[in-house]
């Protein structure tokens, strides 16, 4: 097999990285899959090669529960013409399997004909997580380390921490996607994910507490010292003990607070799923044919953003091909666009914006978010905590229900506050937020300019896939929302 040069790494001028089982593809080989892909009368075709290596640490209790390993090699083929898609994929890349794979795909469409010779060459691309050295290639002795500290400082924190547990997950993606328009782009994409949680007991009573970060890192992250293992055990354990002192959440529509960063999960549920582009070709979105109107408070700017650096939700390239990008869906409160890929962009009229995502090479791509965050505004938090006579502070979330369709959603927190006069007083236990996202965005009242983007585990599933995402949000007043909690106001 004879191997062009193509400038692999997308002329980024990034260190050279051990060699990969993708380094065997080259033009020619891409050149034949395609005109297979297309030989039936496709219009179009792509090629998705993925390698990805992983592993995993799980420590409880001060002992080492899991250590995995995990490698997955292949190709996705997809096909379209008109509205259909053709997609097949292999786990072999043999020359045999991978034809296969092409010509399956290719039977979406029947006209047979002779499809042009595609050009391929390289796109060149930006990079938004430049990593040193991927954290796989370090000891595994060094990742329980940071486990073991994580451990030791989440006991420290308080006597009545009685349970630890501690994960660290490491990953390092290579996707090439080659296209029938002849575009080349490959990418190297790692992701570190930290987790720890804690279990406090008093009086018979136990209660948990969560923390954790990830990213496009390598393990130098830990050297921050708000990402350090130590910083996320004594915020689990923080989390755990406070929480022992909870009381009954009030019950009603009430003003709400949302606090910077984590809050950006009701964002991205309840308003960004149905900015998808998607569901609006589809006419099952609550943002349908509403491009240049008003759906926001005027407060409000929504942007996703696969740029920001080592952000967890950012991409160099999307898997379709197309960079990552910055786009701006919500603008002073007026629907300005909704996040695109290949066939949602050409019902449109438009281009793809850089949201063409997949879970891996078994799967089609979608339209998906990436960073998904309300920009600043320019109140003072305080201000805007000591503007409520009495409402709710929302700072950490757990899992949540939105419909699609309208919006309406129920989300629950995992740490909350009682305001009363404009002071945060009582811890919440059993509060959960119930509305609709729309609804919600237009009566934004305050938003502070302290905006934060997570650094938490966020992934987002759609149709059966799963996808590294971003959140965030400065601090926000919102005017009403429905608490659902245990205790009459």
């Amino acid at each position: 097999m004879t191997v062009t040069s193509l400038d692999s790494a997308g002329a980024r001028g990034a260190a050279p990285e051990p060699a990969s089982p993708l380094d065997g593809i080259d033009a020619m080989i891409a050149e034949r899959l395609l005109a297979a892909a297309l030989g039936s009368g496709g219009e179009y075709a792509d090629l998705y090669f993925e390698y990805r290596s992983g592993a995993d640490f799980v420590m409880e209790e001060g002992r080492i529960r899991t250590v995995g390993r995990g490698v997955t090699l292949g190709l996705g083929v997809r096909v379209l013409r008109g509205d259909a898609t053709g997609y097949a994929y292999t786990e072999e890349l043999s020359d045999e399997r991978m034809l296969e794979a092409a010509r399956t795909a290719a039977q979406i469409a029947s006209s047979g004909g002779t499809p042009a010779p595609v050009a391929i060459r390289p796109v060149r691309l930006p990079d938004f997580y430049p990593v040193p050295r991927s954290s796989l290639a370090t000891p595994g002795a060094d990742k329980v380390a940071l486990l073991r500290r994580a451990d030791a400082a989440a006991r420290a924190f308080d006597a009545r921490i009685v349970r630890v547990e501690a994960s660290l997950a490491e990953e390092w993606r290579e996707v090439l996607v080659v296209t029938s328009d002849g575009h080349l782009a490959r990418d190297r994409q790692p992701m570190i994910r930290f987790g720890v949680s804690a279990v406090a007991e008093e009086g018979g009573q136990r209660q948990g507490g969560r923390s954790g970060g990830a990213g496009r890192f390598g393990l130098e992250v830990f050297d921050r010292p708000d990402q350090s293992p130590e910083a996320h055990g004594r915020e689990a354990a923080r989390l755990a003990v406070g929480m022992l002192h909870a009381v009954e959440a009030p019950a009603g529509p009430m003003e709400v607070v949302l606090g910077p960063g984590e809050s950006g999960i009701l964002l991205h549920e309840a308003v960004g799923h149905g900015l998808e582009a998607d569901f609006n070709r589809k006419k099952t979105s609550n943002y349908t044919d509403q491009i240049g109107q008003r759906v926001a408070s005027e407060l409000c700017t929504i942007v996703d953003d696969g740029t920001v650096a080592n952000a967890r939700g950012s991409i160099n390239v999307d898997d379709e091909g197309n960079p990552g990008q910055r786009n701006v869906l919500i603008d002073n409160g007026i629907l300005v666009g909704y996040m695109q890929d290949k066939i949602s962009s050409r019902h449109f009229g438009t281009t793809p914006s850089g949201n063409g995502r997949r879970q891996s090479f078994r799967h089609e791509p979608l339209p998906r978010m990436t960073n998904t965050f309300m920009a600043s505004g320019q109140d003072a938090p305080e201000d805007i905590v000591r503007s409520v006579k009495r409402g709710v502070y929302a700072k950490r979330f757990s899992g949540g229900q939105v419909n699609i369709s309208n919006g309406d959603f129920v989300f629950a927190l995992t740490e909350s506050y009682l305001i009363e006069d404009g002071k945060l007083t009582a811890p919440l236990k059993g509060v959960n937020l119930i509305g609709n996202g729309p609804d919600v965005l237009r009566k934004v009242t305050m938003l502070g300019h302290d905006f934060a983007l997570s650094e938490g585990t966020w992934t987002c599933g759609k149709d059966g896939q799963l996808v590294p995402v971003g959140i965030g949000t400065p601090t926000m007043k919102i005017a009403e929302i429905t608490v659902g909690g245990t205790k009459a106001r």
